[in-house]
């Protein structure tokens, strides 16, 4: 069964951290974040996979850098303006997730989020725990365990 569909099921609301990884809108629970920073100062790992932008030294915590646009199967996020780390805890290790542009924070009703489709904007649908519409945009929300796995 869906997460999303498990969730439903319980009923309630969730808070959706949303952010945009090239054009594609997507949120996470924002329970999951841990901060949201600007810092670029990363070190790349020599024979890590593709998708490992390096690691940053985050307050004397190594944190590895993912670039969400690159696990996901977009194009490289590049450094700009808007370009953000959203520092996630997976399994007790700090996680940076590069991503193009931080948006809104969301209230989402699990009711309302549908299982996700077999592709979101060009991103493979099995990065998803579901789909939530509002009236202006559809959110894709990360399974972020999903993404994190390092087979996935």
């Amino acid at each position: 069964m869906e997460y999303g569909r498990q969730e439903a099921q319980k009923g309630g609301s969730v808070e959706l951290a949303t952010f945009y990884v090239a054009d594609a809108l997507c949120g996470m629970d924002i329970l999951n974040v841990q901060e949201i920073n600007k810092q670029t100062d990363i070190t790349t790992v020599p024979q890590a996979p593709g998708y490992v932008k390096g690691i940053m030294n985050l307050r004397g915590q190594i944190v590895t850098i993912i670039d969400l646009g690159r696990k996901l199967g977009l194009a490289q996020t590049g450094f700009a303006d808007k370009t953000r780390n959203i520092i996630v805890n997976s399994r007790g290790e700090y996680i940076g997730l590069l991503v193009s542009e931080i948006s809104d924070v969301i209230e989402a009703q699990w009711e309302a989020v549908d299982a996700p489709p077999a592709n979101i904007g060009q991103i493979q649908g099995e990065f998803f725990k579901g789909v939530f519409k509002t009236d202006d945009h559809l959110i894709g929300i990360l399974d972020l365990e999903r993404v994190l796995a390092e087979d996935a």
